[in-house]
């Protein structure tokens, strides 16, 4: 085993395993004693700077949460987007996200899995909700936009959920997710002539 005295740098070490761990295994391997068996510290480590387990299960989600946070970003930047077509990138980073990271995603919005009222979390999970809300106000100004914002977001989140498991293929005979897509962003925000 290595060292435990590295202070910041174990606590990081500790994040990263357990990023690594969910995204090869879900999150129901990440229990403190195999992420510190796989971090090369003691099982009593982890502890030292996550006094719970959920603690450190809400640094991971954090994690995910950045990551899918600048992707959204990045899909959203310029000027050249309307905001229609912005939640169409963010609907598609969002499905992305879900099909790439089934561990992380899963982990991310479980809520009773997490300190969801810790101000960490809460700072990384509700700026992504609070954009799309924002951007529904653009494309439906006549609606209440989290309201919207909530609805859509729980559409994606089945689209994403059946689609990893196999179940709207079965059902749709869809070769991928943008068709589903395309009908959700229209039930949600108006349909668009195409």
């Amino acid at each position: 085993m290595q060292t435990e005295s590295s202070g910041g740098g174990l606590r990081d070490r500790l994040i990263d395993t357990g990023v690594a761990l969910v995204d090869a295994e879900g999150a129901a391997a990440l229990t403190l004693r195999e992420i510190a068996r796989r971090a090369g510290v003691s099982h009593g480590a982890p502890r030292r700077y996550f006094p719970t387990h959920l603690e450190l299960l809400s640094a991971i989600a954090r994690r995910g949460f950045a990551e899918l946070g600048a992707r959204a970003a990045e899909a959203t930047e310029g000027d050249s987007q309307d905001a229609r077509a912005q939640v169409g990138a963010l609907a598609r980073v969002y499905l992305d996200f879900a099909a790439r990271h089934r561990g992380m995603y899963e982990l991310m919005f479980r809520h009773d899995l997490l300190e969801s009222g810790e101000l960490g979390l809460r700072d990384t999970s509700l700026p992504l909700f609070r954009t799309l809300a924002e951007l529904i106000a653009e494309v439906r100004p006549d609606s209440e936009p989290a309201v919207v914002a909530g609805a859509l977001w729980a559409n994606l989140h089945g689209v994403a959920q059946l689609w990893g498991w196999g179940s709207l293929q079965l059902a749709t005979g869809a070769d991928g997710v943008e068709p589903l897509l395309a009908s959700v962003l229209d039930a949600h925000l108006g349909l668009v002539q195409r």
